[in-house]
Formats: structure tokens, C-alpha cells, sequence
């Protein structure tokens, strides 16, 4: 985010993790992260990967230590709550743990993502629902069940 032309993630630099995430999807991940390929300078990331069950968290782990003697220049994040930051996961790599606190106002963070995902005025798209021409939008109710 250092400067407008920087491109947001794509879709294999990020694995949003739930408790039903599968070994196997964290393991494509770690191997795309770990193996080198000339697939440029990626930066990879878990997103809540204190939600992954024990047993996940466990191999993820042992995949890890394994892979990691294949490249020694990886780029890696592991995004946790800091509330559940005694889980596996953030428990095995402690040692590389950094409180990060947003070095970006809300506004040039919110000015990012609208140039990123604004839609081209002349194509017709269900962009056009949303404000300004975004592709992305969030619909919240201050009710509960009422059919967003």
C-alpha cells in the first residue's frame, strides 16, 4: 500500500482459515509459500489462523519446518486474534510474533481499496448498485434476519 500501483493480493497469496479449513488446503498454501517458483515476490497470508482445529495446526506446523529448508528468503504472515493467540498455531511460531498496529489512516486505507475496486464507468456491471462504482460492498442490517 506504499503507492497506488501496488496490486491487492491475488487469490493464491491469501488463505482465509476457518475451523473447517483441511489440511490439504493448508499444505497447497505452505508449499506455494515455501517452494521456490518464479512466481515473483509475493508476500503469502493466513488470515485467523487461530481458528484452524489442533490437528490442522499441528500439521501445518510439521509441513512448515519441513518446507522451510527449500527457501530461506519466504514471506510469510500469520494473522491471529489477539485474544486467541494461545491456540496452536500462534503458540509454535511465538518466537516470530509482532504486535502490528496500522501505520495507515482509515481514510488513505479507505482511498486504496476505491481505486482498486472501483469498476470502469462505461461498463455496464452490478457495480453500478453500489456506491461510486465498487465492486465490493458491505450490506448490514441494525436487524437481525431481515433479508439482506
Amino acid at each position: 500500500m506504499n503507492s497506488p500501483e501496488q496490486p491487492l493480493p491475488t487469490f493464491d497469496e491469501v488463505l482465509l482459515c476457518t475451523p473447517h479449513t483441511s489440511a490439504e488446503q493448508v499444505g497447497l498454501f505452505l508449499r506455494r509459500c515455501l517452494i521456490p517458483c518464479h512466481g515473483g515476490d509475493k508476500i503469502y497470508t493466513m488470515l485467523y489462523a487461530d481458528e484452524l482445529s489442533y490437528e490442522v495446526s499441528c500439521r501445518a506446523e510439521e509441513l512448515f519446518q519441513h518446507l522451510r529448508c527449500y527457501s530461506s528468503s519466504y514471506r510469510l504472515i500469520i494473522l491471529c486474534n489477539c485474544e486467541r493467540e494461545n491456540s496452536y498455531l500462534p503458540s509454535a511460531f511465538s518466537h516470530c510474533k509482532v504486535h502490528m498496529i496500522p501505520q495507515r489512516s482509515w481514510a488513505d486505507i479507505q482511498e486504496y481499496l476505491q481505486l482498486h475496486f472501483r469498476v470502469p464507468q462505461p461498463c455496464s456491471s452490478a457495480a453500478a448498485v453500489f456506491q461510486e462504482h465498487m465492486c465490493v460492498g458491505i450490506v448490514s442490517s441494525k436487524r437481525a434476519g431481515m433479508g439482506k
